[in-house]
């Protein structure tokens, strides 16, 4: 295993594993893309073992900061934790139903998401360090935890970044019946080799049970309202619901959900995009509550600017919509938009409708989706529960 030195250290000392190109005291062109590397400062004191990739601005993600093997004994243990932690943080009931399994960094695993519909695992590689651990890694999912299928959604644009191809394949059973989860008193039948992220948006879980708790009958919009999650939450409490997606594949899971929930009659669905709906169908009408759950607006740092318009945009427009006391569950899950951005995004958009906000609850990701505390990063998910007046 080579050897690459820190011209600085002091953020890997202070526990985040990314290492760009600019902080290596020599080209990263001189190693095997994937390849393991020992990082040291510039004394030479040990600061972890690594894989690096010379294509990508992140050049070295650290897996350990101690000097010890990278084998199956390495990837097993770091599974067993991810598991224990879940059983403490989630419970033994959710980790036997649907979860993020493994996630990335925050179970020191850079690269790799599995997430659990019931038997069926969704894996993905994000880095081409990670994939060279491909086979040691799907043999010890299919032994840890035996599910009937395994499916690769190795689709991400990350892979393009790291210089690898796409894939969607099964490559254990089948999927001839989809997984079905719960999640509080809902079922949702999920597909993980359609849609976003791998099917379904498990970061949300415990947002939607929040949002749901608040929602007692009315009318509301589920913006963006993919495969129907947040709509028939809240749906399930008595609310009449239109959910708007720009997608037919996710309406037509959308309203097989509600048929399986039985709220076929309190759910319906447009194909539209987001803003002009909001624009032009909506215009004139007032709802109790609006759920806005977008994708990434900010997909790089180069495009926060035009983000933080989009999410002000869209919030506005939203808020003229709701009836004075009412409710606007409002997300975003772009990393590169911080907390307090989103925050003066909302200001702002508040006062381009002539509103004021009263936070109800300020939310993150489930805690199946751990946040390392020195890894910003981790801790994507803002979600803002709001009374509007």
């Amino acid at each position: 295993m080579e050897t690459v030195a820190l011209k600085r250290s002091s953020r890997i000392l202070g526990g985040h594993p990314w290492i760009f190109s600019n902080e290596l005291s020599i080209s990263p062109k001189r190693f095997a893309p994937g390849s393991l590397v020992r990082a040291v400062d510039r004394q030479g004191g040990f600061l972890g073992i690594g894989y690096i990739n010379p294509h990508s601005l992140i050049s070295i993600r650290l897996l350990t900061s101690r000097d010890e093997p990278i084998d199956e004994g390495f990837f097993r243990a770091r599974m067993l934790s991810a598991v224990e932690y879940r059983k403490k943080a989630c419970g033994e009931k959710r980790l036997k139903d649907s979860l993020r399994l493994i996630f990335s960094e925050g179970d020191y695993l850079p690269g790799l998401i599995v997430d659990k519909y019931g038997d069926c695992l969704a894996v993905q590689f994000l880095t081409l360090g990670m994939e060279g651990f491909r086979e040691i890694i799907l043999r010890l999912l299919d032994e840890l935890f035996n599910p009937k299928t395994m499916v690769l959604r190795n689709d991400g644009s990350s892979r393009a970044l790291e210089g690898l191809g796409l894939e969607k394949t099964v490559i254990k059973g089948d999927l001839t019946e989809l997984p079905r989860i719960t999640e509080g008193g809902a079922v949702f039948e999920v597909n993980p080799l359609l849609g976003q992220k791998t099917g379904f948006f498990l970061d949300q879980s415990e947002n939607r049970l929040a949002m749901k708790d608040l929602v007692k009958g009315g009318t509301g919009l589920d913006i963006f309202s993919y495969t129907g999650a947040w709509g028939i939450q809240a749906a399930l409490n008595s609310a009449k619901i239109t959910g708007i997606d720009s997608s037919a594949d996710a309406i037509n899971q959308a309203i097989k959900n509600a048929g399986i929930n039985g709220v076929s009659d309190r759910c319906s669905y447009v194909k539209a995009d987001a803003f002009a709906f909001l624009r032009e169908n909506a215009a004139g009408n007032t709802y109790d509550f609006i759920i806005l759950d977008p994708p990434a607006f900010a997909k790089s740092r180069a495009r926060l600017k035009e983000a933080l318009r989009a999410y002000r945009d869209i919030n506005a427009l939203s808020m003229r919509l709701v009836k004075k006391g009412g409710i606007l569950a409002t997300s975003s899950c772009s990393h590169h938009v911080s907390r307090e951005a989103f925050t003066d995004a909302l200001n702002m958009a508040a006062r381009d409708a002539g509103k004021r906000l009263r936070v109800i609850e300020a939310r993150s990701q489930a805690k199946d989706h751990p946040a390392l505390l020195a890894v910003a990063e981790t801790e994507y998910l803002k979600c803002f529960l709001l009374e509007v007046s």
